[in-house]
This record gives structure tokens, sequence and C-alpha cells, in this order.
């Protein structure tokens, strides 16, 4: 992984939460976009980074549920 896989991921997560400004769960947000843990960690930490994310945890039911949308 390198700086320029890092931002081509984080491309696809600004994507896909540009669509209709969109809140997802960290889950469904792995299987739409194809990344696996580390590539959706690094492009989560690079949008967090330049200030361009949100990330909260929420309680739904008994499980914790982390959800990622644009700031």
């Amino acid at each position: 992984m390198d700086l320029q896989s890092i931002g081509e991921s984080a491309g696809v997560v600004w994507n896909l939460l540009a669509t209709d400004n969109k809140k997802m769960e960290y889950q469904e947000l792995k299987e739409a976009s194809g990344l696996n843990d580390k590539e959706l960690s690094a492009a989560m930490g690079w949008l967090a980074r330049e200030g361009k994310l949100q990330i909260s945890n929420e309680k739904v039911g008994r499980k914790q549920v982390m959800y990622i949308e644009l700031a």
C-alpha cells in the first residue's frame, strides 16, 4: 500500500458517501467499496485527517454500530 493507492481508496469512499449524502455502517461501506479492512481504514484516516469524514458510534439494539458520513 502506498500513498497513491490510499488516495484512490479515499476517492472510492468519498464517491460512495457523496451519493445522496449517505450515512453508511462500516460493514456496508466495506462491501460497497470492495476494499479490505486495511484499505478502508487507510482511506477513512485520509478523509478524516482532511476533515471530510464524520465517524459516530451508535447503539442499535444490543449492537454497537460505527457509522461513517461526510462532514
